[in-house]
């Protein structure tokens, strides 16, 4: 099985990418296009294992809004680094459409990204090829405090300060 981070551990990955349902076992973890799941939804719903979602940049998360409460997963593919649309889609599913299930990042991911990416709402990471995943988990530690608001941390460091809760949140 590939392994991934999720939840700042280094752990086994259970799904797996499918184009189509023909042949796939009711009780496998599978990831699907918007497309699929849209077209097969009233086939997936009826299934007994875990489904997610892989969700390219350029896709809007509107569109598997009605979707979000069956959904175990979405993974946001990012074609490169600098591609930040991603975040904005994770910062969506969380803020907007309140979604608690795992949000992966995956594709150009590696150490230096996976702080940033953790603050918009990603909690499991898929990197690239040649990353080593121990070694990465050190980008979680890269920087131990934040200015700005963020998914993990809704209010910004200005704020924290004046409520007397630096020192009480944990650290990112």
């Amino acid at each position: 099985m590939p392994e991934l981070i999720r939840n700042r551990r280094v752990e086994s990955d259970s799904y797996e990418k499918v184009e189509s349902l023909d042949g796939v076992s009711d009780i496998a973890d599978i990831i699907v296009s918007p497309t699929t799941l849209a077209a097969q939804y009233r086939i997936l719903e009826g299934r007994t294992g875990r489904l997610g979602v892989w969700m390219e940049t350029s896709d809007a998360p509107e569109t598997i809004a009605a979707y979000l409460a069956q959904l175990d997963l979405v993974v946001v593919y990012f074609p490169a680094f600098a591609d930040g649309r991603g975040h904005s889609i994770a910062r969506l599913l969380r803020e907007q459409y309140h979604f608690e299930g795992e949000i992966r990042a995956a594709g150009d991911v590696f150490k230096e990204t996976l702080f940033y990416l953790s603050r918009c709402g990603f909690d499991a990471f898929v990197l690239r090829p040649g990353e080593a995943l121990e070694d990465a988990l050190a980008g979680f530690e890269t920087f131990s405090e934040a200015y700005q608001a963020s998914v993990e941390r809704p209010s910004p460091l200005f704020r924290r300060r004046l409520m007397g809760k630096i020192g009480s949140e944990p650290l990112s």
